[in-house]
């Protein structure tokens, strides 16, 4: 009487952890390096904002986002990436993208494609929601390992022509969680070109797109605009929790064509959950701002600096391109994980609880995930204490 379909997934990862770590005595103070939670502070103005219109917790809310809210969110589209979007027809807020990776599946994945079942392609490691949100609407994902190998992103250009010819969404986060891997112009274009040719729609998930080194990751719309590609081809996700520091606000929006946005909006009608209205005012300011963005970015690139400086020397530390995680070699990411926090009591995520086995492979396991939200004092001392445990 239960859904076959979910019977095989895995717990949870932080549950999966929970089992694996929480039955031992940490070897020291306590240091969670495990969620990718933003610890830096967000503009205090937000609740000032919020508190001004808490009498509107007494409404509904706009399903859709208010009208403000989307004109700040087209303007910032334009301001970061040059594209002109209509805030009516190519935008909807969202409560957080998790709920939009989710049901943008729901809405817009067609039951069979060329009389087959349908496929999604999913980069291996990857956030979990795709793999459900593919399972849930009855497609097989397909997992692309994402590796070393491939600059840590997935080679769609490998994929059969026979499985493309089935697939109907393919789903890309760049720059990537956990690897903090940045897909270039021509990795969206040759993306991009795959869709076109076999009739697709890419989902881009770009939520971590303003925590970067150097240059600003280029985004998947402003490719398509490039290219001249079909307006429908491309759906992407932003959220302001890593960008401003906001993870409990739950402010996100997708952007793509009219038709795609028109689906995602008549289900969400039915079945969503909006923002509430004093959030929305928040979010509205948030995305007009940028200068908190660029002292968020200061402070994650000067923690990069201290994670290059302790990392140095340690075999096959790469530094990421991006976001804030360190994604860590080890010889088995559970077993290098355990033993990290029995001796010194520093909390990781094993990267298989990330990845998926495919033919007896799982490419997260040779690793483990170290998030960088901690204070940049904190963070030091957290991995200093895994390089001293794990690499010497």
């Amino acid at each position: 009487m239960f859904p076959e379909r979910f019977s095989t997934l895995p717990e949870y990862a932080f549950p999966r952890l929970r089992a694996l770590l929480d039955g031992h005595a940490p070897g020291g103070e306590v240091m969670h390096m495990t969620i990718g939670e933003p610890k830096h502070p967000f503009p205090p103005w937000v609740a000032d904002i919020i508190a001004e219109h808490a009498g509107e917790f007494a409404n509904y809310p706009v399903n859709e986002g208010t009208p403000a809210l989307l004109q700040a969110i087209t303007g910032w589209l334009h301001r970061r990436y040059g594209v002109t979007l209509d805030p009516e027809r190519n935008v909807m807020a969202l409560n957080g993208t998790r709920e939009g990776l989710y049901n943008a599946m729901m809405a817009l994945c067609p039951e069979s494609k060329n009389g087959k079942w349908p496929k999604v392609l999913i980069p291996n490691p990857f956030y979990q929601v795709y793999m459900v949100a593919a399972l849930s609407v009855g497609a097989e994902p397909v997992f692309l390992p994402a590796t070393r190998g491939n600059d840590h992103l997935p080679n769609f250009n490998a994929v059969p022509g026979e499985v493309l010819n089935q697939v109907t969404v393919a789903y890309l986060c760049s720059p990537s969680n956990p690897q903090g891997a940045v897909a270039t112009r021509d990795d969206w274009a040759d993306l991009i070109g795959l869709a076109e040719l076999y009739d697709f729609q890419i989902f881009a998930d770009e939520c971590y797109s303003e925590i970067y080194r150097d240059d600003p990751p280029v985004g998947a719309l402003q490719v398509a605009e490039e290219m001249g590609a079909d307006p429908e081809r491309v759906v992407v996700f932003h959220s302001l929790s890593k960008r401003s520091n906001l993870p409990g606000l739950r402010s996100g929006f997708v952007a793509g064509g009219p038709e795609t946005i028109r689906r995602m909006k008549q289900l969400r009608a039915y079945a969503g959950s909006p923002l509430p209205m004093p959030l929305q005012h928040a979010a509205e300011s948030v995305w007009a701002d940028e200068a908190h963005v660029t002292e968020n970015r200061r402070l994650y690139r000067e923690k990069y600096d201290v994670a290059d400086g302790i990392m140095t020397g340690v075999a096959g530390y790469e530094p990421p391109q991006a976001g804030f995680f360190l994604w860590l070699p080890v010889e088995d990411g559970e077993a290098a994980a355990l033993k990290l926090w029995r001796e010194t009591g520093v909390r990781v995520l094993p990267g298989a609880y990330l990845g998926r086995e495919v033919n007896g492979e799982n490419p997260g396991k040779p690793y483990i995930r170290a998030a960088m939200v901690a204070p940049k004092d904190e963070m030091a001392q957290g991995l200093t204490r895994l390089r001293d445990c794990l690499y010497t």
